[in-house]
């Protein structure tokens, strides 16, 4: 009896300074709110979310668990108003109206209501659940922003399309994930004022270092050997004549009695370098750590200012700069393309013309595909017709692939075009190894950081038809 009263006594100004337009109408938007999450919620569970599309998850996730945050928060803001306002009028009632407990129905009214104030609890750490974990997931990262579109599509083809985005950008731990916030807090005002960056870079600098990433799942001291690897091109002439260059990779690393060796193993903890752009094109000094603890500094022989800047402790994202993030040059995607047979390389002149149609300049993706579409007509069409009649498909079906390869690579809205991200591994389109390996890199005692190619690799062939190594290994006939 005596608690009764007690909670008589405090539901009673409650309830009296409760009844205001605020405070109903955050009572009433925090259960729509409750009754919509928990319809989503039911759905999801069997499967029918739709939950693919980043804007379901925007709604279901963020917007709908705000809505009733806000409505928890207009019902207190509405009773301090109501009594704020009652308070000027005069003096506030000494007694409120009564209420009876013992009647069976208000009681039930006050069981509902503490159960609903459960079940918001639990409502509420759900929905803050599900939104982190939806902020955190690749569909928010990539296509719920625009401008995003471009890395996004890169990712969706990658070899790591399986690893989720914050495994890589943001890590375990509160700090990391606070300043991942306080970043995204920045670019959504970037975004929204129209002042984000074009073409948007991922700068070395603020990425986690390889040994909290690539190394979770890679190890570059187990990489030791060799691997043998087959360039196929095709070539301008009618015929798109096919050639291969066949090279043996040293890969390297840590052999079983420690001893470093090729690729991985010669690079691993060893350097550190200042470069002169954002991008790490253009490096002017690297320092390399030496097995008695000193170190030697290699200057560019081209720089002849002061060697100032950030130093960087060089590791796998220094030459895996686009691991995930992958955008092809032109000549690769359409040699890549052919291979695969689309375009089709019996087409006569398929390469050069993709190459050209490909490589244009265009306002925007749609006017690329329509040009690049008719383009590719118009040019059998004039040149052979007897192609475009009997071969239609053919030429249809390549006319689609060189659009798509446009719209993997080039975004005309975000500024991205062919090399605009660099790849660093190799030198034949990037300078990639030539920013450190290019013969120009010197110290003081006059040591030159090597640009002897067998460091690396050994070319058994170079743009051959029919290289011998490759018939001798019984692999000819697997690579078209």
């Amino acid at each position: 009896m005596f608690q009764f009263s007690r909670l008589e006594k405090s539901l009673r100004p409650i309830l009296f300074y409760g009844n205001n337009p605020i405070s109903l109408i955050g009572g009433a938007l925090t259960s729509a709110a409750a009754f919509v999450l928990i319809g989503f919620w039911v759905v999801a569970f069997f499967g029918h979310s739709g939950s693919n599309n980043p804007y379901v998850g925007l709604v279901v996730d963020l917007f709908l668990p705000g809505l009733f945050v806000f409505g928890l928060i207009l019902i207190p803001i509405g009773i301090w108003l109501r009594r704020k306002q009652l308070l000027a009028l005069g003096p506030l009632p000494s007694v409120y109206p009564e209420i009876d407990l013992k009647d069976p129905v208000f009681r039930r009214g006050i069981e509902v209501v503490l159960a609903a104030t459960f079940i918001n609890f639990v409502i509420l750490g759900t929905a803050s659940y599900r939104g982190i974990a939806f902020m955190d997931s690749p569909n928010f990262c990539g296509q719920t922003c625009h401008v995003m579109a471009p890395q996004w599509t890169a990712y969706q083809v990658s070899p790591h399309s399986h690893v989720a985005c914050v495994e890589c950008h943001i890590g375990s731990g509160i700090s990391p994930m606070i300043q991942a916030k306080v970043n995204g807090t920045k670019q959504l005002i970037e975004v929204t004022l129209g002042t984000y960056p074009m073409p948007i870079r991922a700068s070395l600098a603020l990425l986690r270092p390889a040994r909290a990433t690539c190394e979770e799942c890679h190890s570059p001291t187990r990489f030791v050997g060799e691997k043998l690897l087959v360039e196929t091109a095709f070539g301008d002439d009618e015929k798109n004549s096919l050639t291969k260059t066949v090279l043996v990779l040293h890969l390297g690393g840590v052999d079983s009695l420690s001893h470093l060796s090729g690729i991985h193993g010669h690079h691993l903890d060893h350097y550190e370098y200042v470069a002169a752009d954002s991008t790490n094109q253009n490096i002017i000094s690297v320092k390399q750590r030496n097995p008695d603890g000193s170190t030697t500094e290699y200057v560019s022989t081209d720089w002849k200012g002061p060697v100032t800047g950030v130093t960087r402790q060089m590791d796998c994202m220094d030459c895996h700069n686009q691991a995930t993030h992958v955008f092809q040059t032109a000549q690769e995607a359409i040699n890549d393309g052919m291979q695969n047979g689309s375009p089709n390389p019996t087409l006569p002149f398929i390469h050069k013309q993709g190459m050209a149609l490909v490589q244009a300049q265009y306002s925007s993706q749609d006017e690329a595909a329509a040009k690049i579409t008719s383009g590719l007509q118009d040019f059998y069409r004039t040149q052979y017709p007897g192609i475009l009649t009997g071969q239609r498909g053919a030429v249809d079906d390549a006319a689609k692939t060189l659009v798509a390869i446009y719209k993997r690579n080039v975004y005309p809205n975000m500024k991205v075009t062919w090399g605009t991200y660099p790849n660093n591994i190799g030198h034949n389109n990037y300078p990639g190894c030539f920013r450190c390996h290019d013969g120009n890199h010197t110290s003081k005692d006059g040591k030159t950081i090597s640009n002897d190619c067998a460091l690396c690799h050994n070319l058994l062939a170079v743009e051959e038809a029919n290289p011998k190594q490759l018939s001798d290994l019984g692999l000819q006939s697997q690579i078209p």
